[in-house]
């Protein structure tokens, strides 16, 4: 009896845990396709370096609608492509325009060899804090009194970048190194803020792919449940899939968190575990003993089970499975699967 409760959880958790992966490379998929964490990060650099645009607007997304909605479709923050080296100097304007963007365009020129092409605009997501604060050093080395003259450069500027950098450089003591090191440990800092910032909006993105792809498929964690208890060949299976270990999902975690979404979700829609759990989907896929998957219309019986109450508690738990999250999901199959004995 012990054993059948303990496939019954390794069976809930398996599924959640694939549903999980479904959901999250989903969210991949979209969040690059729209190129969305390239431009919250020129973003966040447009308002830091040069502040708000000339209708006094600032940049970095104020809510979910402007991370998904604006961000990717109305306002670009990225700077224009550009596949020629870094200039052997970059000299700062005399004043800021706000239709130029000059520091964001300038710390554009200091980076932009790690660039490649995409819609005409910088692909660039990530700057390592190394790279901007030798980036800033670059900067400032072309002003001919130094760190003191590029600051007050961009006080001139009206840069928003003044205040952090004159910190950084007091607290610095005028040591050169010091003051990379600052730079560096505060920029740091600042994408670490970024990143809890982006991921606090995505979770709302997430929160919504879940709930579609619980009604999408009519995921009825309880029926599901029923099935592995009443149904010992399928509760067998399912143990048999997970017996095969840690390295049957090692690279599926890879694919959904890493550059390849669409073989995450092509695998886990035909992962044996999710067979049963997505056959009421308003698409089922079939995999035969021989020959290829085959897909069906199941619109009217999804529809029926969507209009039936008696689901909703079922969809309710699988939606609340859903947004612990891969991460909790995976760390407890993998607790799970090492508690459990087998021959």
């Amino acid at each position: 009896m012990i054993s059948v409760y303990v496939d019954l959880a390794l069976g809930l958790v398996l599924t959640f845990l694939l549903l999980s992966l479904l959901v999250s490379g989903l969210n991949e998929g979209i969040v690059r396709m729209l190129s969305i964490r390239a431009k919250f990060l020129w973003a966040y650099l447009r308002d830091t370096l040069d502040g708000t645009d000339a209708q006094g607007r600032s940049w970095l997304p104020a809510g979910v609608k402007d991370v998904f909605a604006v961000l990717p479709f109305v306002r670009d923050p990225r700077p224009k492509h550009s596949d020629q080296p870094a200039p052997p100097e970059s000299e700062l304007p005399a004043h800021e325009n706000k239709a130029e963007d000059a520091m964001t365009n300038l710390l554009y020129e200091r980076v932009r060899e790690i660039d490649h092409p995409k819609t005409g605009k910088t692909s660039i997501a990530n700057i390592p804090p190394e790279r901007f604060a030798t980036a800033v050093m670059e900067l400032a080395a072309s002003e001919e009194g130094g760190v003191d003259a590029f600051l007050n450069r961009l006080k001139a500027m009206n840069s928003p970048l003044y205040g952090h950098l004159k910190g950084v450089w007091d607290a610095a003591q005028r040591d050169m190194e010091r003051f990379r090191e600052g730079v560096t440990t505060w920029f740091d800092s600042e994408m670490q803020r970024l990143s809890m910032l982006y991921k606090r909006y995505v979770k709302w993105a997430v929160a919504v792919l879940g709930l579609v792809v619980v009604l999408l498929f009519s995921a009825d964690g309880l029926e599901f449940a029923k099935t592995l208890l009443r149904d010992n060949a399928f509760r067998a299976s399912v143990s048999a899939v997970a017996a095969s270990g840690e390295d049957a999902y090692t690279d599926l975690k890879t694919q959904c968190q890493s550059q390849q979404p669409v073989t995450c979700i092509t695998d886990t829609l035909s992962s044996p575990a999710l067979v049963k759990v997505l056959d009421h989907g308003i698409v089922s896929v079939d995999i035969p003993a021989e020959g290829d998957p085959g897909i069906k219309w199941n619109g009217g019986q999804w529809w029926s089970r969507i209009t039936t109450l008696s689901h909703w508690p079922g969809y309710l738990l699988t939606y609340v499975a859903l947004l612990f999250g891969a991460p909790f999901w995976w760390d407890l199959f993998r607790r799970i699967t090492g508690l459990k004995s087998r021959s």
